[in-house]
């Protein structure tokens, strides 16, 4: 498996994981990592982005297809895809661990990548909403951050949706939304119940991205985590939604949004650290035994050893916090909090594990040709997307500290 690591001895991983492991590790290799000279320097591609959409944006419709094709006859299109809606319905541990492997590359693998949440979708919005997107034929955004309500969603949210007859009227305005321009379905998040807010009065709507009453500002919000803009402010004036387009019930919308940040937000955060800690590792590794400074390798200089052992250390610790949690999940167990744990630790410790490959790299470790410099800069923007490392902490302490 990666590098110094196998996953025949984390968690004694059943055989049929650790064969799917060393399927994925076998296409990263073979048809991945060869893409990534000409994929690390393109301007086309930026976090946030659909897998399939990086993947065209850089590559064109032929070797998009390709990996698609790969994908498709494997099974891994699937992955996180539960066996009721045909999908391979593996453990939460598996995708964890499969994930991993894929994640060691910068190149994307393709994914029917649904948001949990989704799987709330009844009658006819199974056909409408969910088939689409798990054949990857539309794809979907998640709208409850707005300009003054990052940390605090529920509390501050203020975009409104009012029930008029059979269909309901939104206004307000989301921000920082990752993918809005690209995205078919909108997930947006509305208060509904000023008074009961996120204790049963924010809902959950679907609306179709070409919605007359959707404005999605031209151009994007441009940051560091790519030259394309991929996150955006969208506007929702006098926006109607049909009643057959509320997702779950009305007033639950919160809660779906939490359950699905829990679990594919923050505990997948894990292995997408993972992969790339162990890359950052393995690379530091090579670099250090045939770099010569003054006569030495830098492997033999003790200050470049204590660097390398600081990572192994980060990785193998994150690595069973990680499964261990996925695991857990798998049992049925509540792992809010945990989930939130491995959030912080994985952006933390997968950032200081690429910075000190960076630093042992020295000029190098910001070439563009290496993909150091864009992992370090995904990780470090997950200690602030997708909840803040305080928020998570603050989670944590309120489950050890109640009663």
């Amino acid at each position: 498996m990666s590098g110094t690591h196998s996953n025949n001895n984390a968690f004694r991983l059943p055989a049929e994981i650790v064969e799917q492991c060393e399927l994925a590790q076998r296409i990263v290799r073979k048809e991945l990592l060869p893409l990534e000279p000409e994929f690390l320097p393109h301007p086309g591609h930026s976090f946030g982005l659909k897998e399939t959409i990086n993947l065209k944006s850089v590559f064109g419709e032929e070797k998009t297809n390709h990996l698609i094709k790969i994908a498709r006859d494997t099974g891994l299109w699937y992955l996180m895809v539960p066996e009721e809606f045909g999908g391979s319905g593996l453990p939460m541990l598996a995708q964890v661990a499969i994930l991993e492997q894929f994640y060691y590359t910068a190149v994307p693998f393709p994914f029917a990548n649904v948001p949990n949440i989704l799987y709330e979708c009844q009658g006819d919005q199974i056909e409408r909403f969910l088939k689409p997107v798990i054949e990857g034929e539309k794809t979907t955004c998640f709208a409850q951050t707005e300009p003054n309500a990052g940390s605090d969603p529920g509390g501050m949210m203020q975009t409104r949706a009012v029930k008029k007859g059979d269909h309901w009227v939104l206004n307000g305005t989301k921000m920082w939304i990752s993918m809005a321009a690209e995205s078919d379905i909108i997930m947006v998040q509305a208060v509904t119940d000023p008074e009961k807010r996120q204790r049963g009065g924010i809902t959950m709507f679907l609306v179709n991205r070409d919605n007359p009453g959707v404005h999605i500002e031209a151009g994007g919000i441009k940051t560091w985590l790519g030259l394309r803009a991929a996150q955006y402010t969208v506007h929702f004036k006098d926006c109607i939604v049909p009643e057959t387009d509320v997702l779950g019930e009305v007033g639950k919308g919160f809660y779906l949004g939490q359950r699905w940040l829990t679990v594919h937000d923050r505990l997948l955060r894990g292995p997408y650290a993972l992969g790339k800690m162990q890359r950052a590792l393995d690379m530091s590794i090579d670099w250090a035994k045939q770099r010569i400074t003054f006569g030495k390798p830098l492997s033999e200089r003790q200050a470049i050893q204590w660097k390398i052992v600081d990572m192994f250390v980060d990785l193998e610790a994150l690595r069973a916090l990680t499964y261990q949690m996925a695991a857990r999940s798998d049992a049925g167990e509540d792992i809010r909090a945990e989930a939130g744990m491995v959030k912080f630790t994985s952006m933390e410790w997968g950032a200081r594990c690429v910075d000190h490959a960076i630093q042992i790299h020295g000029a190098m470790g910001e070439a563009l040709e290496l993909p150091l410099t864009l992992f370090y800069r995904y990780l470090r923007h997950g200690q602030i997307g997708g909840g803040a490392n305080e928020i998570q902490r603050m989670q944590v302490a309120r489950k050890l500290l109640k009663g």
